[in-house]
């Protein structure tokens, strides 16, 4: 156990440092810097001090080495927009918002998945399965940012159920996380109901079935537990995607979470900005995959962590 985890935790560092690397070349690569916008408003001088301040003067290896060690100290560096907040502030302030949004959606998208999905194969063929059927395709025909101005029309303004625009109470929430859930919501219902159908047909199934055990004793105590590993291995990418904050939506909803600042820095070409946003979210997103990982073991003991291959 502990040479896998060892082996795990220098792996993820290894992503880290290539997505790092990567965005860093990247991003670097665009022409233009941050204060190509204000060239005609700002002087020689004061242009040439404003670089030399953020070290955008110095050759790109030496820009590279000072950001990781920064990074290394946890410092994502200041805003080149604000002079007043860093980004690690930034993050701070914006990523309760942005959490609390990807919790609720990723709790409705995989209950109401799951739901869904379980009902689906247990009424394979007939009308109940084709509803669910019809909902997970209109899920992943309709994308969030299309739903959110959906909900909006009819929620907030034919009928004035939600808030909307604003930001305090837990009313303001709902709207947006239904527009992050639709989608997750639709996967994981086809996912379940693929691997409900399957489950539902092993041998142990129709063994317990024909000792007399109820249908849903059955389903709950064998069939979703057996069911659920490809939701499982579906959720780590979900719940960084959404805890991170999807931009698009909070921009709809003026929601002040994580979002805004990635899309104001890659307008401003806010280099620290859009660096330490990346860096956030592929560390969250790591971390989960491999949270995933160790849940394996606990939903399916017959799944073991060990550097042994088969």
């Amino acid at each position: 156990m502990f040479h896998y985890l060892a082996k795990r935790v220098l792996m993820m560092l290894l992503t880290l440092w290539i997505i790092v690397t990567l965005t860093f070349l990247l991003m670097h690569a665009i022409p233009g810097d941050p204060f190509a916008s204000d060239s005609d408003q700002l002087p020689e001088q004061i242009r040439a001090n404003l670089r030399a301040k953020y070290h955008l003067d110095e050759p790109l290896p030496i820009q590279y080495v000072i950001y990781l060690k920064n990074l290394m100290m946890f410092d994502l560096g200041p805003s080149i927009k604000s002079d007043t907040r860093g980004v690690n502030d930034m993050i701070a302030d914006g990523f309760g918002a942005s959490a609390l949004l990807g919790v609720q959606a990723v709790a409705i998208a995989l209950v109401f998945g799951i739901f869904f999905g379980i009902v689906a194969a247990l009424n394979r063929g007939n009308w109940i399965d084709y509803g669910a059927m019809a909902l997970a395709v209109l899920g992943v025909a309709i994308p969030s940012f299309i739903m959110a101005p959906l909900l909006i029309n009819y929620f907030a303004i034919k009928w004035p159920i939600f808030p909307v625009a604003t930001w305090g109470t837990w009313l303001h929430t709902v709207l947006p996380s239904l527009a992050l859930a639709f989608g997750p919501l639709a996967i994981i219902t086809r996912y379940m109901r693929a691997s409900m159908i399957e489950v539902m047909n092993q041998n142990y199934i129709r063994t317990a079935e024909a000792k007399g055990i109820p249908t849903w004793a059955v389903v709950v105590k064998h069939g979703i537990r057996n069911a659920i590993l490809p939701v499982v291995t579906f959720l780590g990418p979900l719940i960084a995607s959404l805890i991170t904050g999807t931009f698009v939506v909070e921009k709809i909803f003026a929601i002040p979470g994580i979002g805004k600042y990635f899309v104001d820095g890659i307008f401003n070409r806010d280099y620290p900005v859009i660096l330490g946003t990346t860096v956030f979210y592929s560390s969250i997103l790591i971390v989960t995959i491999f949270l995933i990982d160790v849940a394996y073991t606990l939903i399916d003991p017959r799944i073991k962590l060990t550097n042994k291959e088969g």
